[in-house]
């Protein structure tokens, strides 16, 4: 993309964010409320700096909320040690900064920003587990079996250091080349095992490759690129997995939390499904679940890729479960994970986090939670529902503002494409991914009902980044 043709992009993100009241620079009193939390930190007495934690996350990553350490027990299994930024170390109940962090949520990414949660002198300074800085955390220790089954979870505040900054693919690559030290190795083999009690739950998780904004390699122009997950991807997240599913059990078992929840999906959703994988010849026999059937897919086949991404249909309405004094209003599990979750590891980036970490701290410490949290749980799954909504609709608008500015000048341009998805009840319109560039788009035939899973030649018809649109047509 032209210098030329990213100015209407900028131009466009400016509008994107006006129009969805998306708070940008911080009010005045937060930030000296975060430089005057910088300089007094409340910090915990217990230390565990000698625990040689590492942090995995994208390169660029300098809000780091989690750290972990893995070892062997003695006589078998595993203990996990997880370490998650203690954001309210720095934020006081009521003050400037925590109406600021209830206003904004969560952190917005943009290609070209990022509207974080709280101050940047919080989120990517004083409170980030940056290697080499001693920093105030919640610390959470479990104890896994030799199968990775939990067998005891605490969470504790103390100071932490990390001793190393990882990315997935430098993870990926020492695991594989055997160079990794042991509490490395350790987050593959730990991950493996949490990956196959995952499966014998009946959890999900979907590998579907995501589009992503990216820097051109010269840093002057962004592009789009598709990152399907490495498995270091996977270790990784089932230790946070691991530890959201352990604090859901100890709010749970304390009678005051607040879960993260999704609903079974309704037969019509999975009868809708099934009839996708028959049209996309994806062999479904009725007695296989069907976690073990997306198991079993390929993305990189293109029928399978596509059902993959219907999938995601099957994942839509989480949403937030608030309980006290023992008394659970609906379901308390999550149907992607199969068991009770709970939102407790990205403080830095995630409002709901906080009060999670601080409801489990009461919970081991075998005290009441703070009134502050309790005040404010009633609230948090409105405000945080109101979030998800933004920042999903901010993710999308930036993905498509993106497709509109690298296509604007190649309209006209045949390229291959597959069919990812069909409309149900009018065929001859649906989505098509394009190999390159990485885009998915609406695709519209003036006749024939669409291919699903299938490649098929489309023409870019229309276009325009100050819309946000892309149009294809079949070829």
């Amino acid at each position: 993309m032209s210098g030329a043709a990213e100015a209407p992009l900028r131009g466009a993100l400016r509008e994107l964010r006006a129009r969805l009241g998306v708070p940008e620079a911080f009010p005045d009193a937060v930030l000296a409320a975060a430089e005057r939390a910088v300089a007094a930190p409340r910090l915990p007495g217990a230390d565990a700096t000698d625990i040689p934690f590492f942090t995995v996350d994208p390169p660029a990553s300098v809000d780091l909320d989690q750290a972990a350490h893995l070892s062997r027990r003695a006589g078998g299994g595993y203990r996990v040690r997880y370490a998650i930024a203690d954001v309210a170390a720095y934020v006081t109940p009521h003050g400037p900064l925590d109406a600021e962090a209830h206003r904004r949520v969560t952190t917005l990414y943009f290609p070209d920003e990022k509207v974080p949660l709280h101050p940047a002198a919080i989120s990517e300074g004083a409170a980030s587990l940056l290697p080499g800085r001693t920093r105030p955390a919640l610390l959470w220790t479990v104890d896994l079996d030799a199968d990775g089954r939990t067998e005891s979870a605490d969470v504790r505040r103390a100071l932490v250091r990390s001793r190393a900054k990882l990315d997935y693919d430098g993870v990926q690559r020492a695991v594989d080349t055997g160079t990794a030290e042991e509490p490395l190795a350790l987050l593959a083999e730990v991950g493996r095992l949490r990956e196959r009690l995952e499966a014998e739950r009946g959890g999900i998780s979907l590998d579907v490759p995501e589009q992503e904004i990216v820097r051109s390699p010269d840093g002057g122009a962004y592009e789009l690129a598709y990152r399907a997950p490495l498995p270091a991807d996977g270790w990784n997240a089932q230790l946070s997995l691991l530890t959201g599913m352990a604090a859901a059990r100890i709010m749970l078992d304390s009678g005051t939390g607040v879960l993260r929840t999704l609903p079974t999906a309704p037969d019509g959703a999975v009868g809708r499904l099934r009839r996708t994988a028959r049209a996309l010849r994806v062999d479904w026999p009725r007695h296989l679940p069907y976690a073990t059937l997306v198991r079993s897919l390929d993305p990189r086949r293109p029928h399978h890729a596509a059902f993959l991404q219907e999938c995601t249909t099957l994942l839509r309405g989480a949403g937030y479960t608030v309980f006290s004094g023992g008394r659970v209003p609906g379901p308390v599990t999550h149907a992607a994970v199969a068991a009770p979750y709970a939102h407790c590891t990205a403080p830095l980036r995630r409002l709901v986090d906080r009060y999670a970490g601080e409801l489990c701290l009461a919970a081991c410490a075998d005290t009441a939670p703070p009134e502050w949290v309790l005040a404010a749980l009633p609230e948090l799954p409105g405000e945080m529902a109101e979030g998800a909504r933004r920042a999903n609709t901010v993710e999308r608008a930036c993905v498509d503002l993106v497709e509109a500015a690298l296509l604007q000048d190649r309209v006209g341009e045949v390229f291959d494409a597959v069919v990812v998805d069909v409309h149900e009840r009018r065929p001859a319109i649906g989505t098509v991914q394009l190999t390159a560039p990485a885009v998915v788009a609406r695709v519209e035939s003036t006749a024939d009902p669409l291919p699903l899973g299938e490649h098929l030649r489309v023409r870019l018809t229309r276009a325009d980044p100050t819309e946000a649109t892309v149009l294809f047509a079949p070829a």
